[in-house]
Parts: C-alpha cells; structure tokens; sequence
C-alpha cells in the first residue's frame, strides 16, 4: 500500500487526516514539526507527503525545499492558511504539486491524494524532446536545459507543457487538463486554480515577456492555446 506521510503540528488536524488516510487504505507516518518530518522524508520509504506550512523547528517552505533537493518527483500537497495566496504561489516555486486550504474538507483531499497517485504520463502525443526559446526539454527524463545548464522545472510543470505543446495551436479547455494532467473526475473534482498558477509558472520560465506571453495563451472563457 502507498506510505503517506503527514507533517502537522495541530493535532486534531493531524489526527483526524491520519484516521481518514488509513480507512482509505494507505500506510500513515506523522511528523509533528518540521525537523521530523524532513528526516522522515528523506530516510524512510514515502509515497507522498502532506505538508503544511506553518511549522516549528522548521517551516513547511524549508522542509520542501531540501525534499526537493534530494528528490524531485516526490509527490507533495502544501495545506495553506486561508487567502494566502502568496504561500500558494512560494509553494509552487520551490516544486509543490497542489495545495488545500484550511479549513479543508477530507473527501476534498482524498481526491487529490488519489489523482496524483493515478496520473498518468501524457506520453501518448509522442513528445520526448522539444526546443523553446534556448530551451531544451526532454520529457523523458523530465529535465530542461537552457544553453546546456539545467534549469528546475516541476514534473508537473513539464507534463503540462508537454500536454499543452501536444494540442498547439488548439484551445484546450480547464477540464481537459483537470481530467488528463491531475486525473480528476471532472464533474465531481474540487474547483481549483491549481491550473491558473502553473500556467503562470510555465510563463514565468519560458516566455519573454510573460506580461504578454507568445506560446501559452489563454483564450477567454475557453482554456489556454500553445503556440510554438
């Protein structure tokens, strides 16, 4: 069964994720500040991680950080304070998945939990290399290269571009990306910006002036076209 580990200083929030992860049948670790629950994620065998962000000893921020110096795939859910839009956005830089907010419902995050589990490569446009900009991306070994040096791009970063570079020059829509890029059940996933902040993230790291992006377009009220 999937290990997942939950860093949570509160405990009835700890708890209370604990006893809904294991009647869904995953193996539980819990960490209850940050310094734990880094060396939990870096010596014992973990499947994902839920992290929240306010933490003693050592932030949610940090602990991700180093995680994601050592392992860049590792699936990781921030938990968030309410509005904290910029937590969101600091999360996404240093390589998160997806976030909830506080207060959170635990059908919410078993969906997530369940679509990152499940994801699926979207491998079937074909798509192994590609050149944007400087920009060399192999997606078979989910790495980007600019002019020979390795730049940092989340895996979901690139299976988005990869997704996007697939349809170019076509509108796709937010619930083709749900359904195919996070795997949700469309009609019955949680409303998300999730999609809204990767795609700043993808502007940010390949277009020019991402004021006013030339390869990831968003076409009002539909979704977002790529243009090579």
């Amino acid at each position: 069964m999937p290990t997942i580990l939950i860093i949570e200083d509160e405990s009835s929030i700890l708890l209370g994720l604990e006893d809904a992860m294991v009647q869904d049948g995953y193996e539980v670790l819990t960490a209850r500040n940050g310094e734990q629950g880094l060396k939990f994620a870096l010596q014992e065998k973990v499947d994902l991680i839920i992290l929240d962000i306010m933490l003693p000893r050592l932030n949610g921020f940090e602990v991700l950080r180093q995680i994601r110096q050592k392992d860049k795939r590792l699936p990781v859910i921030l938990l968030t304070a309410k509005g904290q839009e910029k937590d969101k956005i600091s999360g996404f830089n240093l390589g998160a998945d997806d976030y909830v907010t506080k207060p959170f419902s635990i059908n919410e995050l078993l969906v997530r939990i369940k679509a990152l589990f499940k994801r699926a490569q979207p491998s079937s446009n074909g798509i192994e290399t590609y050149t944007l900009n400087n920009i060399s991306f192999d997606f078979k070994a989910m790495k980007a290269k600019h002019r020979g040096k390795e730049v940092f791009f989340s895996v979901r970063e690139l299976e988005l571009l990869r997704f996007l570079i697939g349809y170019s020059n076509e509108v796709v829509s937010r619930a083709q990306i749900l359904e195919k890029i996070w795997c949700y059940d469309v009609e019955n996933s949680p409303s998300t910006r999730t999609i809204d902040n990767y795609i700043v993230k993808l502007r940010q790291k390949i277009e020019p002036n991402p004021e006013k992006p030339r390869h990831i377009l968003t076409v009002h009220r539909k979704g977002y076209r790529f243009e090579p």
